[in-house]
C-alpha cells in the first residue's frame, strides 16, 4: 500500500454527558495536550497539528525521536510535563517564532508523545482496520521501540475502570475517550466520544466590546460554525483579568475587520438582545479560544462563559455546533451511544 503523505484530517471526537455502558469499547485517558500525527519516511519526519499545520520545529526533540524508527504514521498527543502535571502553557510557549527559545525549551521542559493509534507500519495500512486489530499492532510496534519520548496510551475495555479515571480527572487528564472497537479510523469524522467533567468548547473569537467607560476590551464575542461554513454569534466570555486587558486590547484591534459574523451576528433579533448589543468590534476570525459553560439554549450560551485558554493549535474552522450537539440534545447522546 503507498504510503499516506500529509497532511490527514485525525478522527475527532464529540463530547458526551457520560460513557457508554454498553457495546464493545475501548476507553482511554483523555490527554490536556496538542493532537499531533507523525509521519516517519526514510528517516524523515513530519509532525502534523490537529489543524493540519507542521509542528517540527517547535518540537524538534520529538523529530529526534521518531527519526530512528521504521516507516509508520503515528497518531497521538504531545505533552509536557513539569513536574507531577502536564503543562498545557509550556506546550504554547513552544510556539514561538525565535529559532533559539524553541531549542532551549526543548531542552529544559522536553515534549514527550503520548501514541493511541497507529494507521501504517510494516508496510501495511491500518486506517481501515477495526480499531481492536490497531491497538495490538500498536502495542506490539511500541514494545519494539521503546523510549522515553514515546509513551503508549493506556486502555482499558471496563467501564468501571474508565470511570475511575474520569473521576480522578483534573489538571493530568481532561477527561476519558471511548472508541468502537469493531471500527475503522475515519478522518475528520467526530467518530469517538469524549467526556469531561466540565462542559468546554472552543470557539471563534468573531469580535469584541469595550469595557464601559474604557477603551479597554470588557468580553469577547464567541462564535461557532454550522454546517455550511457560517460563523454565528453564540454567546460571550467577560471577566478578563485585570493586568491582560491592556496587551488583549492591542491585539484585538489589530486584528479589527469586518464582518466578524457571517451568521447571525450580535444585535440580531434575540432574546438576548440589549441597546448594547450593537456597541461591537468586528474581528478577522484568526483566535480561538476554549470556554467553560454550563447550559445551551437555542444554539446560543445560556450565560456567560468563563475563559479558559487560548487554543492555537485549533484552526478556527474545526470550531462547529457539533461540539454542542450531544450536550445540547440529550437523545443524540442515546442514540450516539447506541449506534452499532
Amino acid at each position: 500500500m503507498p504510503f499516506p503523505t500529509p497532511p490527514i484530517e485525525p478522527m475527532e471526537a464529540k463530547l458526551v454527558a457520560a460513557l457508554p455502558g454498553e457495546g464493545d469499547w475501548q476507553f482511554e485517558p483523555k490527554w490536556d495536550g496538542f493532537r499531533c500525527l507523525g509521519f516517519v519516511r526514510g528517516g524523515a519526519v513530519s509532525l502534523q497539528s490537529k489543524s493540519g499545520k507542521p509542528l517540527e520545529r517547535y518540537f524538534p526533540e520529538v523529530v529526534r525521536a521518531l527519526a530512528g524508527l521504521p516507516d509508520a504514521v503515528l497518531d497521538g498527543e504531545l505533552l509536557i510535563p513539569v513536574g507531577a502535571q502536564l503543562s498545557f502553557a509550556a506546550l504554547q510557549m513552544r510556539l514561538h517564532p525565535a529559532e533559539s527559545r524553541i531549542r532551549r525549551l526543548a531542552e529544559e521542559t522536553p515534549a514527550r508523545l503520548m501514541l493511541f493509534d497507529l494507521l501504517w507500519a510494516d508496510r501495511r495500512a491500518l486506517a481501515d482496520r477495526p480499531l481492536a486489530e490497531r491497538r495490538e499492532a500498536l502495542e506490539a510496534f511500541h514494545a519494539r521501540h521503546r523510549s522515553k519520548d514515546l509513551r503508549l496510551s493506556p486502555c482499558t475495555l471496563d467501564p468501571a475502570v474508565a470511570g475511575h479515571w474520569l473521576e480522578a480527572s483534573g489538571r493530568a487528564l481532561d477527561g476519558v475517550i471511548a472508541k468502537r472497537r469493531d471500527e475503522p479510523y475515519r478522518p475528520g469524522e467526530r467518530a469517538i466520544l469524549k467526556v469531561k467533567r466540565l462542559r468546554t468548547a472552543d470557539c471563534v473569537v468573531g469580535g469584541f466590546r469595550y469595557a464601559s467607560g474604557a477603551k479597554e476590551v470588557g468580553s469577547l464575542l464567541l462564535g461557532l460554525h454550522d454546517e455550511e461554513g457560517l460563523l454565528h454569534h453564540v454567546g460571550f466570555t467577560s471577566a478578563i483579568a485585570r493586568d491582560e486587558r491592556a496587551a488583549l486590547t492591542r491585539r484585538l484591534e489589530a486584528l479589527v475587520e469586518p464582518p466578524g459574523f457571517t451568521g447571525d451576528a450580535p444585535g440580531g433579533p434575540s432574546r438576548w438582545a440589549t441597546e448594547r448589543s450593537a456597541e461591537w468590534r468586528p474581528l478577522r476570525p484568526a483566535l480561538v479560544a476554549e470556554v467553560r459553560y454550563d447550559q445551551v439554549t437555542g444554539r446560543r450560551f445560556r450565560h456567560g462563559t468563563a475563559f479558559l485558554r487560548w487554543r492555537p493549535d485549533k484552526a478556527p474552522r474545526q470550531c462547529r455546533f457539533d461540539q454542542l450537539e450531544e450536550e445540547a440534545r440529550p437523545e443524540v447522546v442515546a442514540a450516539a451511544i447506541g449506534k452499532g
